[in-house]
């Protein structure tokens, strides 16, 4: 882990600058179309809701198919992004970052929706967003006061703060390009094979997805739900 840390971080400002767009403002685009529904995909309240049905009303169990859901669409797009090797990561690695937002934020929107939260509150985007870094990097961004609280306060905040807003897009924006950009390229380094790098990024983006949606899962705790 220290050592895919390490090449993340050495790559970002490469990632970044190979792809413009992977600056904050991806964070927020990845979010809205993650909650709007973008191509085949709809929106994330939409699909859960569609979970919800399926599972006759049971939220829990509701929740639980839309994180394997989401689980194995990251894992096919790892699988794509990663299938070309070394020779394609360049192209490839903006490319699996922004599909591995986009999913994720759905993924816990969806969760949020369930669990009675308004998509359209600032505040509840910023708890999605939070979500995406994960449980351990959470804390550690909480503990050095990088961030104010954990999702599910930031959910329940008293009020709204924008600079907040973009603290929050900075910190996610670099760490998931550090996060996948050094995976990626450290898996990709390591098994030199196309078809066994997309098989390695299929495994990762699959795994790394379903610890996000657990970690929602135990955070957001259940609001008082507005269904009609």
């Amino acid at each position: 882990m220290g050592v895919t840390s390490s090449v993340g971080k050495k790559l970002a400002p490469r990632i970044t600058d190979l792809a413009p767009d992977l600056t904050t403002s991806f964070v927020r685009e990845a979010l809205q179309r993650a909650i709007a529904g973008v191509g085949p995909l709809p929106g994330a309240a939409a699909a859960a809701d569609k979970q919800l049905r399926e599972q006759r009303g049971n939220v829990d169990a509701a929740i639980h198919e839309v994180i394997e859901n989401h689980v194995r669409f990251a894992g096919a797009q790892g699988f794509v992004t990663n299938l070309g090797g070394l020779v394609t990561a360049a192209l490839t690695i903006p490319t699996n970052i922004t599909g591995l937002a986009l999913l994720q934020c759905r993924m816990v929107a969806g969760i949020a929706h369930l669990r009675g939260y308004d998509l359209d509150d600032p505040r509840v985007r910023n708890a999605i967003l939070t979500c995406i870094l994960g449980e351990d990097e959470v804390n550690r961004l909480v503990k050095k006061k990088k961030l104010p609280a954990p999702p599910m306060a930031l959910a329940t905040a008293p009020t709204t703060n924008p600079e907040l807003d973009k603290l929050i897009s900075t910190e996610i924006a670099a760490e998931l390009i550090t996060r996948v950009a050094g995976k990626r390229l450290a898996t990709t380094l390591g098994r030199r094979v196309p078809v066994v790098g997309g098989l390695v990024g299929m495994g990762a983006d699959g795994f790394a997805t379903w610890r996000v949606g657990r970690y929602a899962d135990r955070e957001l705790l259940p609001r008082a739900a507005k269904r009609s």
